[in-house]
């Protein structure tokens, strides 16, 4: 798929973030998507799809493990802009299978039974929202861990059979939250309280000053790698 990735990246270069959705929009009709967890960078995302009226399907994963307060943006950000959020739950047997025998908390005992809930509540769940499309778009940045600066802001997704694209993905996060503050943007208050980086409540914590930027996710495991499986990359030699 190596001619449609080069068709995207040859129809956004040179844009800027807005001009590059509407033009995959466009070209698109009907086909692209956003995911939104309601972090700083989605929000941004968010508001350039919904101020400008773009074609794009804004999604969310209702893990069931989300914190109150990305409850509360996420009922801010619909009510601010008056557009739909699709939200895409678990297979309700997949996890009365696993908490019946597991437990309500085995992702802290291994990094399996971490994988496992993370595949039910978001893999599965994410792919049934992909399913049809030809763009993912994301809010991914380079700089938001070390296996992200191996990405591309245009990939093509083996796993998902379509195009990511992520259009801030040179941005910085002062630049982020600049955007945020210019357009008085909703945002998880999360952020002012040390959570960068904002997943399921039992799987999420603050970070001190001068820790990596994902060093809340999943603290217990290995710091090496951060990433539940939706982005995943392995670094390229």
């Amino acid at each position: 798929m190596d001619l449609f990735s080069d068709e995207v990246k040859l129809l956004t270069a040179g844009l800027d973030p807005v001009e590059a959705l509407t033009a995959l929009a466009s070209r698109f009709p009907g086909k692209v998507i956003f995911s939104s967890s309601f972090g700083w960078e989605d929000q941004v995302i968010s508001h350039m799809i919904f101020e400008n009226n773009l074609d794009i399907k804004v999604f969310t994963l209702e893990t069931g493990r989300l914190f109150p307060e990305t409850y509360y943006v996420w009922n801010r950000t619909m009510e601010r802009y008056g557009k739909t959020i699709h939200a895409y739950y678990p297979q309700h047997e997949l996890v009365e299978e696993m908490v019946t025998k597991k437990g309500p908390s085995s992702f802290y005992e291994s990094v399996e039974n971490r994988k496992e809930c993370c595949y039910i509540r978001k893999i599965e769940p994410l792919k049934r929202a992909l399913q049809g499309n030809d763009i993912w778009i994301t809010g991914i940045r380079a700089e938001q861990s070390a296996n992200r600066q191996f990405m591309d802001n245009v990939e093509w997704d083996e796993a998902n059979n379509l195009i990511k694209y992520h259009p801030i993905f040179s941005w910085s996060l002062d630049k982020v939250k600049e955007y945020i503050r210019q357009y008085n943007i909703p945002y998880n208050p999360l952020h002012d309280r040390g959570f960068p980086s904002i997943g399921c409540m039992p799987c999420t914590r603050s970070v001190a000053e001068g820790e990596d930027f994902r060093a809340g996710r999943w603290w217990w495991e290995d710091q090496s790698k951060k990433e539940c499986g939706l982005h995943e990359v392995e670094k390229q030699d």
